[in-house]
């Protein structure tokens, strides 16, 4: 199977030769995928080299101008280095654009910790106005993609990941999917920890949502969910653990819940490994995580379960 990144720039090309408003801004990573569209559009295909903080300031120049910028690099020079014109010259100016990041959390083990980004979505959190996609597949990447690029002038983060779902959904771009239907919790597994969600809660009486556009937070789907599952809520996130946990929590502001935040862990690991690897240090393959999830369930399904039964009684 091709990877999300295989994706990215056969698709941003099309949409450069659909659309005249499409311009892609890139910091030297990936221009090799656009040498053809840089033939075809050398005004829209801009590479400004290794300076991420002018990758941001120059994408929202061209917004500025009434184009539709694309601008993809690793999540750690796209998000954390140059913060702060992501702050200013896209969020204070009130300009959009389009952030297509690769390398995710550790998809890139051997580049290091200055190749990791775990906080990223936490990071864009702190910013007002923002979409937040995480596909967890090549074709879902594909749709989001179309979706944010379609997405008038809005600020839309495009989280691409080389880890995956076996099998793609039909994503919209808007809405929490209902993968499994349960009566003791909701499980919401985003993007390409559905897989392992899935595994995780084989068996369990939980429900199970998937999650490929967190912000805005689906909080009708969540909602919904719990009316029959309850609100014991687990969150199964490929990024810093916890990041959701406020979402949820406003979510179900005005009803007794409980929520359990799964994810990366802070704690740095200092030997690079294998992508595997560090998804099982962070408690993230389907055995950590079923263990997790049962007890943090068990845990609340013995004290609900007492409850009714003293009702029933």
């Amino acid at each position: 199977m091709d990877t999300m990144r295989d994706r990215f720039a056969p698709v941003v090309s099309r949409l450069l030769d659909e659309d005249p408003r499409v311009a892609v801004v890139l910091a030297e990573i990936g221009k090799d995928g656009f040498a053809g569209a840089l033939r075809r559009h050398p005004h829209r295909v801009i590479n400004v080299g290794i300076r991420e903080q002018l990758l941001v300031g120059a994408a929202a120049g061209l917004a500025l101008t009434g184009l539709r910028p694309v601008v993809h690099t690793f999540a750690s020079f796209l998000v954390e280095r140059p913060f702060e014109q992501v702050k200013l010259d896209l969020g204070h100016q009130d300009t959009g654009a389009v952030l297509v990041s690769a390398a995710a959390s550790f998809d890139w083990p051997a580049g290091g910790y200055t190749h990791m980004a775990p906080g990223d979505v936490a990071l864009l959190d702190t910013l007002d106005g923002w979409t937040v996609h995480v596909p967890g597949h090549p074709d879902e990447a594909e749709t989001l993609l179309r979706h944010a690029v379609a997405a008038g002038d809005d600020k839309v983060y495009v989280r691409l990941s080389v880890q995956a779902n076996r099998q793609g959904l039909a994503v919209d771009g808007e809405r929490f999917l209902t993968v499994r239907e349960g009566h003791a919790g909701v499980v919401v597994a985003v993007g390409p920890m559905l897989d392992a969600a899935l595994a995780a809660t084989e068996g369990l009486d939980l429900t199970v949502l998937y999650a490929t556009t967190v912000r805005p937070f689906d909080t009708a789907g969540l909602r919904r969910a719990t009316e029959s599952a309850g609100t014991d809520v687990v969150l199964v996130e490929p990024y810093l653990a916890g990041t959701s946990t406020a979402a949820v929590s406003e979510a179900l502001a005005d009803v007794p819940h409980r929520v359990l935040g799964l994810g990366v862990g802070r704690r740095e690991l200092r030997r690079y490994g294998t992508i595997t690897e560090h998804v099982a240090a962070h408690g993230l393959d389907a055995q950590s995580l079923r263990e997790r999830i049962g007890a943090f369930v068990g845990a609340g399904r013995a004290s609900v379960g007492a409850g009714r039964a003293s009702v029933r009684a």
